[in-house]
Formats: C-alpha cells, structure tokens, sequence
C-alpha cells in the first residue's frame, strides 16, 4: 500500500508531515499517549494519521480470562499498576474493564469520525468513558450515541444513527480491513505505536523519542 509522507493544508499552503498512529481504545496505554501526541501536531509540522488496531488481549496474556496462568496474570496486574501510576501524575482516571471487549466496532466507529472529522472528541470521549468503565464498546447504541455528541450535533440523531449503521455494516468493514493489512505491512504488533518515517516507536512513554526524531530530521515549519 502506497504510504503518504506529507499534507498540505488548503488553509496555510504549508506542508506537515504524516505520523502514523496506531491506537486501541481498549488499550489504557493509548489513552496515555492520545494528550502528548497530539502535542506534537502543536510543536512541529507534523499530522497524525490514526489508524486503529485492535489488542490483541488473548494472545498477549495467554487465552481469555479463564485460560490466564498466575505469570499472566501476574502480567496483567503490573501493567495496570504501571498505569494508573502514569495517570495519577496527569490526573487522569484508567479503571480496569471488568471483562475482555472486542473493540472493532467502536474502532470502525473511529473511522467514520476521522472520515468526518470529528474523531479526536470522539476518541477523548470514549477513552474516558471506557476507562471509567462507563461505556460498551460493543453496544451500537452506545457508540452511536458518543458519535452524535461527538459531532457536536451537526446533523439530526437519526440521520447519523442510519448513516453510521450503513457504514459500519458495509464501507467501514473494508476501511478495518485495510487498515489492519497496513498495519501487517508495517509489522505493529502493539499499541499505541508510532511510526516516523518507517520508523515505528511503541509505547506511550517512547514520544520523547519521537520528539527526539523529528528533532533530527530538522523539520521547518515553513516546508513547501
């Protein structure tokens, strides 16, 4: 799949660079790094592409819930620890989900805001919520409703409850598709990871090595 480098925006004529950014809205760690990511569309001429990926909880923790030996769960608890000491610092709130969830269609949901533009309210909202444990992330109505509020309500409820259903059952399975064999190509095998020019960076606490490589790469602000 042919990966664009750089945008050029309508408005200023200036040129950003593209930074892939796989995420997970079940993975606490994404929630983590959503905030400094975004930052750095602030500090260099740079534009994140979301891309989603879903964790893959059952191969990394050895099964579902029942099957998980004492070392995995062992695993599990450390990280969430490791978690909520990084939220705790930002005062931010990261509960764990009191079961697995299959994150597809609230991903497929981050597809349709992005097409729109409206995915970074959506993808703040449904992080706080998920992690509050206040949100299905398998319930259409659930995400329909976080899509509506999300869109600032810019056309009536019902319109977008149909124009979503339609796409999540037709245009937006192709759109996940394609969005997981890009990111076979670029051999993530975890979130969120970043990737700066072919470059990926995996964990939420590796920006400062992003920041790092855009330093690097001498970045101006006034590309054309």
């Amino acid at each position: 799949m042919f990966s664009i480098r750089f945008i050029r925006s309508y408005s200023t004529r200036k040129t950003r660079e593209i930074i892939k950014f796989y995420y997970d809205f079940k993975s606490p760690y994404t929630y983590l790094a959503l905030e400094p990511a975004l930052q750095l569309e602030k500090d260099y001429p740079v534009q994140l592409r979301f891309i989603p990926w879903a964790f893959r909880a059952e191969e990394t923790f050895g099964g579902n819930l029942q099957e998980r030996n004492k070392l995995n769960w062992n695993k599990v608890r450390y990280l969430y620890l490791d978690c909520r000491r990084f939220a705790n610092e930002r005062g931010m709130i990261i509960r764990g989900p009191e079961r697995l969830f299959d994150s597809r269609l609230s991903l497929i949901g981050g597809l349709y805001a992005d097409k729109y533009e409206f995915l970074h309210p959506y993808a703040y909202r449904t992080f706080e919520l998920f992690f509050n444990r206040q949100l299905n992330l398998e319930n259409i109505d659930e995400i329909t409703k976080l899509l509506y509020e999300a869109s600032n309500k810019q056309i009536p409820f019902e319109k977008l409850a149909q124009d979503f259903q339609n796409y999540a059952n037709n245009q937006g399975q192709q759109d996940y598709l394609n969005a997981q064999n890009e990111a076979d190509q670029d051999q993530i095998f975890g979130v969120p990871t970043m990737v700066v020019r072919g470059e990926p960076f995996w964990g939420n606490d590796r920006i400062s090595w992003v920041k790092k490589k855009l330093d690097s790469l001498k970045l101006s602000h006034d590309i054309q």
